[in-house]
């Protein structure tokens, strides 16, 4: 995450290096054409075009193997021919290497698979295009329906909860808990779960929608079996890119807590809370139920921890649904909402909003730019959207959520479309200093999870003032740190 760091600050010089350079038929063309609303002729000619998506991601590779039906659609509506490669990057390292070739001016890439939270960074930079006149001026997209508020709120706009938006919808996502159905249902293990904790075991969607922490930490303690290589849970504690926090983000939400206020952009006082440290304390208590390494998992060791048969649960993304229910587990998952919390007498379950945006690079020359916005229409055709979800992505589109049948498809889609919602799911921040202050909180929650700091609200504490000062040094916000942020430490 430094060398991402790095790489933002060195990109952000370079964007102003290179601004003072003139870049033949690069953005001023594709600008005018944009504004001008007309459509280039690309009758007869072959384009190619070059998505970067995320490596291992299954929906980022699902638009270039779905692409052979937009080439045939591309042709028959507009007689081009459009010819699709790929390239991809782990999570870790996606924004550098946008970041490297969009610094440039370069149109590398002319389909970028951004993750929600660069918005910010991206479009202060002005590397992406604004896309309010493509969407307004299209008859697919202006009419277009998404399923919640919150798929514009965390896919599209910047800043947040403007009608400035940067990006469309790829893939949705949220976090949601994958339960091993065929020890849940198992006669035994129900009949001695009642024994020794007075509560059925829960075994169906409906009972999992309303499930509190402690009784689904009683089913972690259940299922912790180390003599039989079983476990109750796994979930990411890693300290890589934003594992742990998308795992205690609904820890802090779902028991009333909030992250920071987007309207002041304050986070002291507000992410350092008794009530959100003790959120962290219960995040990091699960670990006892953990297979041992879990502190350092992240998608991929719950991925493998779930179908190697070690845990009985897994914290994981709904993106991640075809990985984790193997040929061998078919039948044998049930894909349920996060457990929540009581709060006030309200059952609060609130998820962390995964899933990624569609950009496109503002240096495309027309040709491209002209291919980009027609795969972006495209893309939002209620058939294609039918074949990404049944290839294994998550539409956002309400017509296809709602369409009959729809959570059948795939055990996991029923809970992704309960959690899609502003009630049950929200996204991190979408600042420029999105990475900065991500990598400064991976460092200690994941110290905290480790055992190297002892005091929950201390490390809250500490990653508020400096978040605080990250913000306020940028401008992005008007309150201050602390006066005393050099004596705050976590500890």
């Amino acid at each position: 995450m430094k060398r991402l760091l790095k790489v933002l600050s060195v990109s952000l010089v370079s964007l102003l290096v290179v601004a003072a350079f003139s870049f033949a038929g690069g953005s001023k063309e594709a600008a005018a054409m944009t504004s001008q609303g007309g459509r280039v002729d690309l009758q007869g000619k072959t384009i190619h075009m070059t998505i970067l998506g995320i490596g291992g991601w299954i929906p980022s590779r699902l638009g270039v193997e779905m692409a052979p039906i937009f080439q045939k659609y591309a042709k028959e509506k507009y007689g081009y021919n459009a010819e699709f490669s790929y390239q991809d990057a782990p999570f870790t390292s996606l924004y550098q290497k946008a970041a490297t070739s969009l610094a440039t001016h370069s149109q590398e890439f002319n389909i970028i698979i951004s993750d929600s939270q660069w918005l910010g960074a991206l479009s202060n930079a002005g590397w992406i295009l604004k896309l309010n006149s493509l969407i307004e001026g299209n008859p697919t997209l202006s009419k277009t329906q998404w399923w919640d508020p919150i798929v514009q709120e965390s896919y599209q706009s910047y800043p947040d909860y403007s009608n400035e938006l940067w990006g469309l919808p790829q893939e949705g996502d949220v976090l949601v808990l994958y339960v091993r159905k065929d020890l849940v249902d198992n006669p035994t293990n129900q009949k001695n779960f009642k024994a020794q904790y007075g509560f059925d075991l829960p075994s169906t969607f409906e009972e999992y929608s309303h499930l509190t922490m402690d009784k689904y930490i009683d089913i972690c303690k259940f299922f912790t079996r180390p003599a039989d290589g079983l476990y109750g849970v796994a979930i990411q504690y890693s300290k890589e890119y934003d594992y742990m926090t998308g795992s205690l983000y609904p820890f802090i939400w779902s028991s009333g807590g909030q992250i920071w206020d987007y309207k002041t952009n304050a986070v002291w006082g507000v992410l350092n809370t008794d009530s959100n440290a003790k959120a962290l304390e219960t995040d990091v208590s699960l670990l006892k139920y953990a297979p041992p390494g879990d502190v350092d998992y992240g998608i991929g060791q719950v991925l493998d921890a779930f179908t190697q048969g070690k845990v009985a649960t897994a914290w994981q993304w709904a993106a991640e649904g075809s990985g984790m229910i193997t040929p061998q587990l078919e039948g044998k998952v049930l894909v349920v909402p996060l457990p929540g919390f009581m709060v006030n007498g309200k059952f609060m379950q609130v998820s962390s909003l995964g899933g990624q945006p569609w950009v496109l690079n503002k240096f495309n020359d027309p040709a491209h730019m002209q291919v980009a916005k027609d795969f972006m229409a495209w893309w939002y055709l209620p058939q294609t959207q039918m074949e990404f979800v049944k290839q294994g992505g998550n539409s956002v589109v309400k017509d296809v959520l709602d369409s009959p049948g729809f959570d059948n498809i795939h055990p996991w889609l029923r809970a992704y479309k309960y959690e899609l919602t502003t009630e049950h799911s929200r996204d991190f921040w979408h600042v420029p200093q999105y990475a900065q202050m991500l990598a400064l909180q991976q460092e200690y929650f994941t110290g905290y999870a480790s055992g190297a700091y002892h005091d929950a609200k201390s490390v809250l504490d500490y990653i508020a003032a400096q978040q605080q000062k990250i913000l306020y040094d940028a401008g992005i916000s008007k309150i201050p740190p602390p006066t005393n942020i050099a004596n705050i430490v976590a500890h």
